[in-house]
């Protein structure tokens, strides 16, 4: 008999039918009584002075309600750790796009005639765009006193550098004995554009002050315990005066954690007395919501002849934007990956973040992973190449082996380099003859993954089971990854197991779906959960046995005395009967597994057009190490979805941004991959023990985005030997590099 029913089956999501058939609320579709819509005025300046703001003629609007500016909001601000970011500006604007004034109106035709009525007196400031001109000692201001924020990390401030946000940094031994000792020193620079999540619902959120005055919330967020807070804190309250009701989030890939503006709306609906609703535009979240940093990265490397890394320096820059608010460290965790796959046994590392008079930057599936990947493994291709090394071998050389420690310090375990990748080289078929103008790359992406705290409640049912779960499934199957579990540890089918999504009133605690945490901490929650409960029901049916607990067998939602299996009590008769509710409720902080990195390794097939430029992807092979795989089609999903995304990031995703202002801020001019984009795609699986999830599951969301551009990178270089050092890898870059190298 097998170990399990459900897990490792390919269970239909239990949503899929109230998705497919509209039934699904999202946050744009929130409908109350009197409600109003918002727009909001945006500054069309990267860094001005407000000298003056007059809202009259837009409250002469037919149908307009409220309007509010920054003197009305004056000393609220908000973020996810430093609040930095204004609610509404008040004394100066820092990016094309900041938050100026709000109109709320009955009809969302009337608000935005409202908005464009409003009247700003600005004095231009001069502003600065790249983060390293940012830093030279005359480049204007950004904050004058960063430290002086709420929430301020005054561990890694980097107040020492001029318009400096945060800093973090790792050592590793003695890196200047080991260029010393090196035979030869590589270096380069790689540069990483802002590119947006490219999920499909906008931010949309509505907010109502009720007759208890209390502050109701209906928002596309993936954490709304964390987002609760961080509205809490804007707006001087306490949090239980703030409820965060359930709606379905559209995807959000990293970009929903935020509630940056709900404040706006609260003091709208306060001024109105009426709800309020405000939905972004594609405009809006092309050039003012929180994409992925624009990135320079310099990575030197001391090698010896033989292929040994024997030193390495990083220094990683990004571009913050105007404000660190969107970021929930006030900087990318980037410590998930920093260390890499990569045996250096001397090591200096930096990953600063610095202020610009650009759009805010957020997190992005696997914040920062991209360009950390696409430096790491583009470097490592160019000094194999010097080396005359395959590059495939010079990457075994410097693998990491179990026990061994990563550059930044971290001791790993249950290393699986070499064996992923010598299963994607070998469904590739790396050594095989290539075609003329065809090329193949390498590259690999690993990271840890978080903890953090969760919970569940678990109830017993007449005709099943009940989860109530505090975690919005944002599109990753997560809920019936749950139900799943339960079916197998309670002994019913998936269909008697159902789950309802809690609000911030009604279930307990989480930390949101982040950092591939949720199959971890969730999974292992529910898990606890079941064992609790399953107590609780054992101990149940032995009282109307009258019998001892340990002699109760059950299954199929059934419960029987084990010598006499004859006389069965359904499930429906074991909770009528009991005196108390059949429920457990568990809560728990995981600890962050920093000691297990997983790894993706993938090999992208190219063909260059010479006379255009123009690249063709092929074929893409990506290998993962992998433990059980409790819904096999999400799984694939994760893989699929991501390693798609990463392509994007490759080829053709960028926002385009000219003295502050993006220019290509709607879909038309924002390239997504499309259909007509993709290509053969072979997925392998490394089963390997390590898995820090319920019966060694493993992550699978944040591995395949990452890796794509520098595979792709590499197997440009192999097929018409031009190197890009900069994203994304355009035809008309690779032609101008051809040319050069005639």
């Amino acid at each position: 008999m097998a170990e399990f029913k459900f897990i490792g089956t390919p269970v239909p999501r239990g949503e899929g039918k109230d998705k497919v058939s509209g039934r699904t609320v999202y946050g744009a579709d929130v409908t109350l009584p009197g409600l109003l819509w918002a727009k909001i005025l945006r500054s069309p300046h990267a860094h001005a002075r407000i000298r003056q703001v007059d809202v009259a003629k837009a409250l002469r609007v037919p149908g307009v309600r409220a309007a509010i500016t920054g003197t009305d909001v004056k000393g609220h601000l908000i973020g996810k750790q430093i609040r930095d970011l204004p609610v509404l500006c008040w004394d100066k604007v820092r990016f094309v796009g900041d938050r100026v004034a709000a109109v709320a109106a009955d009809s969302l035709e009337a608000a935005e005639e409202a908005v464009e009525l409003i009247e700003v007196d600005y004095e231009i400031l001069p502003a600065v765009f790249d983060p390293l001109q940012a830093m030279a000692p005359d480049a204007p201001l950004l904050h004058d006193d960063v430290a002086g924020y709420d929430g301020a990390p005054k561990n890694i401030l980097a107040t020492d550098r001029r318009n400096g946000l945060t800093r973090l940094a790792w050592k590793k031994g003695d890196v200047e004995q080991g260029f010393r000792d090196a035979d030869l020193i590589f270096e380069h620079t790689f540069n990483v554009p802002a590119r947006h999540q490219g999920y499909l619902e906008p931010h949309a959120s509505t907010v109502m002050i009720d007759g208890d005055g209390r502050v109701q919330v209906w928002a596309s967020v993936k954490n709304p315990f964390g987002v609760r807070s961080q509205l809490a804190k804007s707006l001087g309250l306490p949090e239980e005066r703030i409820r965060m009701n359930a709606v379905n989030v559209g995807g959000e890939f990293g970009g929903k954690g935020d509630g940056i503006d709900l404040p706006i709306l609260y003091f709208l609906a306060k001024k109105s007395g009426r709800p309020v609703k405000f939905v972004m535009t594609y405009g809006e979240e092309l050039s003012a919501s929180n994409p992925a940093h624009p990135t320079l990265i310099t990575i030197k490397s001391g090698v010896k002849r033989d292929g040994r890394i024997v030193a390495r320096r990083i220094r990683a820059v990004h571009a913050s934007g105007a404000y660190g608010a969107l970021k929930s460290n006030t900087s990318l965790a980037t410590w998930h990956y920093a260390g890499g796959q990569y045996r250096v046994d001397h090591a200096d590392i930096e990953f600063m973040q610095i202020y610009t008079n650009t759009v805010p930057g957020g997190y992005y599936r696997s914040p920062g992973a991209v360009a950390t990947a696409f430096a790491v493994d583009c470097h490592t291709d160019i000094i194999a190449q010097v080396l005359k090394i395959d590059p495939a071998a010079f990457r075994m050389k410097n693998f990491l082996a179990d026990g061994e420690a990563d550059a930044v310090g971290h001791e790993l375990k249950d290393v699986r380099f070499r064996e992923v990748l010598q299963s994607a080289l070998d469904a590739a078929g790396w050594n095989k003859p290539k075609k003329r103008n065809r090329g193949r790359g390498i590259a690999l992406s690993g990271r840890h993954i978080s903890g953090g705290d969760t919970g569940v409640i678990l109830s017993a049912e007449a005709d099943g089971y009940l989860i109530v779960s505090p975690s919005i499934d944002q599109g990753s199957g997560t809920h019936t990854i749950l139900r799943q579990l339960v079916a197998d540890r309670m002994r019913v089918s998936v269909e008697q197991v159902r789950v309802i999504v809690g609000d911030t009133d009604t279930a307990p605690r989480d930390g949101g779906m982040r950092a591939s945490r949720m199959t971890y901490v969730a999974g292992n929650a529910m898990v606890q959960a079941c064992d609790r409960l399953g107590d609780k029901l054992l101990a149940q049916a032995a009282r109307l046995l009258e019998c001892r607990a340990e002699e109760v067998e059950c299954d199929g939602g059934k419960f029987w005395l084990r010598q006499d299996p004859g006389q069965q009590l359904p499930l429906r008769r074991v909770v009528a009967q009991s005196s108390e509710p059949l429920s457990v409720t568990v809560y728990e902080d995981y600890r962050y597994p920093e000691e297990v990195s997983y790894i993706c390794a993938q090999v992208a097939e190219v063909e260059v057009d010479r006379e255009t430029g123009a690249v063709t992807l092929h074929r893409m092979v990506t290998a993962h190490d992998v433990g059980t795989i409790i819904n096999p089609i999400a799984h694939q999903g994760q893989i699929e979805g991501a390693t798609v995304m990463g392509v994007g990031q490759g080829l053709m995703e960028e926002i385009v941004i000219d003295q502050g202002r993006v220019t290509n801020n709607n879909l038309g001019d924002y390239k997504l991959p499309s259909i007509a984009d993709l290509f053969e795609l072979k997925t392998v699986l490394v089963p390997s023990p390590g898995g820090v999830g319920p019966h060694n599951a493993k992550p699978i969301g944040e591995f395949a985005n990452n890796a794509p551009p520098a595979a792709i990178a590499n197997a440009i270089a192999d097929a018409v030997g031009v190197r890009l050092f900069e994203l994304p890898l355009k035809p008309e870059r690779i032609y101008q590099a051809l040319r050069e190298k005639r």
